[in-house]
């Protein structure tokens, strides 16, 4: 099942996402490394004319992202600092006010029964995506089949880094990338004015070459590379799974890519099956367990 609702939000952003030959790709060195269960930024070379690029670090108490901007030049410091600013902003809001482990966090409270899933917009919007991903997922990501009850977080660290985006391009930076662990999203181009290079590798085996992408709209979303075995609870059962290692899915949402790759860790090869064709979304990794 597809997000039809979100689609056309996303008519203009559809991820532009090319697998690049291997061979012809060695001479040209990545922008961005996801590994294992974090993300790495190569030191940039000569970039591009009459560009502002920006490098940031930001650490919540549940992630670190890495915030990286290329600005026009006529857009201004000012701004582009303000528009830093605004992002960081929004993954620090995101962490305080919708945080499952924080008691007095909106999903706490919601829990709790303290407040309605309508009581503020943003929670409503949550809660519309968490339920929308339940159904594209035949139930294999449900954010209420959680121990405690509702608990978004197989997808609040995406929605946290789309919001961020959102903040960013409402600034008028429309060229960034935001990282966090083994996921991101990208807009635009990179620094040296290309696309943006991505090297995604393979979650167990660090021998094998990495798939390289080269991306100017997307995200992709990774579950299961944390090392933690049973952190994903089979929301039928209500135990713990670990059907696969790890499971990689890109898209054009990272939230919407975060839940897909959670619930395909939970439900294994037969996870595959929510990908057709035609599907916004695609699995990159569905690494099996031996």
């Amino acid at each position: 099942m597809r997000i039809e609702h979100r689609r056309t939000h996303w008519a203009d952003e559809q991820p532009r996402t090319r697998w690049v030959d291997q061979s012809a790709f060695r001479p040209v060195r990545p922008d961005l490394h996801l590994g294992a269960s974090s993300h790495r930024v190569e030191r940039p070379g000569a970039g591009a004319s009459g560009r502002i690029a920006v490098r940031h670090n930001v650490t919540t108490s549940t992630a670190d992202y890495t915030l990286l901007l290329n600005a026009p030049e006529w857009l201004g410091h000012r701004v582009v600092g303000e528009a830093l600013r605004d992002a960081v902003a929004e993954l620090r809001a995101v962490d305080l006010t919708y945080g499952p482990n924080r008691p007095d966090s909106l999903v706490s409270r919601l829990r709790r029964d303290e407040i309605s899933p309508d009581s503020y917009p943003p929670l409503a919007d949550l809660i519309d995506l968490c339920a929308s991903m339940r159904a594209a997922t035949d139930g294999w990501f449900d954010a209420w089949a959680v121990p405690g009850g509702f608990d978004p977080g197989g997808l609040l660290g995406g929605w946290a880094v789309e919001r961020a985006a959102a903040r960013l391009r409402a600034a008028g930076v429309h060229d960034y990338a935001v990282l966090s662990g083994a996921d991101l999203t990208v807009r635009g181009r990179a620094a040296h004015g290309g696309p943006w290079r991505v090297a995604v590798h393979h979650p167990t085996d660090t021998r094998r070459t990495p798939v390289v992408l080269e991306m100017t709209t997307g995200a992709v979303g990774t579950s299961g590379v944390t090392g933690r075995r049973g952190h994903v609870i089979d929301p039928h059962t209500g135990e713990p799974t670990d059907r696969l290692v790890a499971a990689t899915v890109i898209g054009p949402d990272l939230a919407a890519a975060d839940a897909y790759a959670t619930a395909l860790y939970a439900a294994g090869p037969a996870g595959l099956a929510w990908f057709r064709h035609d599907s916004d979304y695609r699995p990159l990794f569905a690494q099996h367990r031996r």
